[in-house]
């Protein structure tokens, strides 16, 4: 099993290119099966969690190939479904792969899903994304660990979702995703009321206007959408394909980790306008951060201030974002409340990090964080995704030797971490 070997101490210096954001691929990827046509997707990072999505895609009939190009390409073909059925096997190690729901009971008017896994964070249910299917008249049965969901018949005997009002009870990415591309398809109109305004949102319904879909309001909290028969291939400015934004959790986190080390970066494809309340908790901690369209640059002469925030959905503070800006305030000068909203389990981190000598103390869902002069490397070991690139932040600033054992955590969400580190400065290397 690798584990990742850092000798802390070093400052960051250079600039690091910005992958696709993972939490827009994966859903872009699922929506490819909304089309007969082959679906052109760029800016794919390479990580285990698109490896999933992919294997997922080929196991319903699709053909999914990745270029070797530099422009990352990945294209789908699912103009050869022979399955509606995503199995357990795969779907077990990844929550994202709920995703296919919505798309194939669209399309061919019945999936089955199994119920799906992923980091154990907290509590992620699936029942707002049952919810709003119900709503749209689909039949849903949860047996034996499977979601088993079939569309209505209409006036033609074609199984078709129907357009309806749903108002979700809490606010849900991957629900407002799954029930935005269910409803491109359905008949009549869909409005979404309290959704999600996440990036990735918008980014998503792009590509499905590009496709032919007929959407309004994407990137606020209702969202219209108007069924059409079809879809095809995205064609965007002329141009075939959609190309992914930039992942903001990982720009997040490189920023986090040069305001923990020191240093002066450029972030290359990185969107400060994604990135509101993370930059603005950074330069309360006395980083300097300038941007432009496509790049974002810190600047850390001192040692951080230790800042206090609450994370809530966007465009407040993100909860993945937690854990790495943790790491920051466990050597900041003085101390900081942090408090988790989102997920009951997402202070798994701290343990570990009292490992390399932070000093935090957990009440509930708030942790106090008293920073330290110096934190002293250890051993420690990754208990889910985020929690992995905040030991990585906090090995980076410690004294002596770290190992973060149990890093297919960070493959599933970071793409190539230790080499674009490595290219800025820090000493890193992945090892067996």
């Amino acid at each position: 099993m690798d584990k990742l070997l850092i000798r802390g101490g070093r400052r960051l210096q250079g600039e690091v290119l910005i992958s696709g954001a993972k939490n827009a691929a994966l859903p872009e990827l699922c929506a490819a099966l909304l089309s007969p046509e082959p679906v052109l997707l760029t800016n794919v990072p390479k990580l285990q969690d698109v490896a999933t999505t992919l294997k997922v895609l080929r196991q319903l009939g699709a053909t999914a190939e990745r270029s070797d190009t530099a422009t990352d390409q990945v294209r789908i073909d699912a103009s050869q479904i022979s399955t509606t059925v995503a199995p357990y096997e795969l779907v077990k190690t990844m929550r994202a792969s709920i995703l296919v729901l919505g798309p194939l009971l669209a399309r061919f008017g019945t999936a089955t899903v199994s119920l799906p896994g992923g980091c154990a964070i907290g509590s992620r249910p699936v029942d707002q994304h049952i919810k709003g299917l119900q709503a749209m008249g689909a039949e849903i049965l949860v047996e034996h660990g499977d979601i088993k969901a079939q569309a209505p018949l209409n006036a033609n005997g074609q199984r078709r979702l129907r357009g309806a009002r749903i108002t979700t009870d809490m606010v849900t990415v991957t629900g407002t995703e799954n029930l935005l591309m269910a409803a491109v398809l359905a008949e009549g109109e869909t409005v979404l009321e309290n959704a999600a305004q996440e990036p990735e949102i918008p980014d998503l319904a792009e590509m499905l206007i590009a496709m032919g879909a007929k959407i309004e309001g994407h990137g606020t909290a209702r969202i219209v959408i108007q069924g059409v028969e079809k879809l095809h291939a995205p064609v965007t400015g002329g141009v075939p394909g959609h190309r992914i934004i930039p992942d903001r959790i990982e720009a997040g986190t490189f920023l986090c980790a040069v305001a923990a080390t020191g240093g002066d970066v450029t972030l290359k494809s990185a969107r400060a306008d994604h990135l509101g309340a993370v930059i603005d908790k950074l330069r309360e901690a006395g980083a300097t951060i300038t941007s432009g369209q496509d790049w974002i640059r810190v600047q850390a002469d001192a040692r951080p201030k230790a800042v206090s925030f609450r994370t809530s959905e966007y465009p407040a503070f993100p909860t993945d974002m937690q854990a790495q800006f943790m790491a920051v305030n466990c050597v900041a000068e003085g101390a900081a409340n942090i408090s988790e909203t989102i997920f009951e389990n997402r202070f798994m981190h701290v343990n570990e990090l009292m490992r390399l000598g932070a000093k935090i103390t957990v009440d509930g869902h708030t942790a106090m964080v008293t920073g330290v002069a110096q934190l002293s490397g250890a051993a420690v070991m990754a208990t889910d995704l985020r929690a992995s690139a905040s030991l990585v932040i906090a090995g980076l600033v410690a004294d002596g030797d770290t190992t973060v054992d149990r890093i297919y955590h960070l493959d599933r969400g970071y793409d190539r971490m230790e080499a674009k580190l490595r290219g800025i400065g820090a000493d890193i290397e992945r090892v067996s």
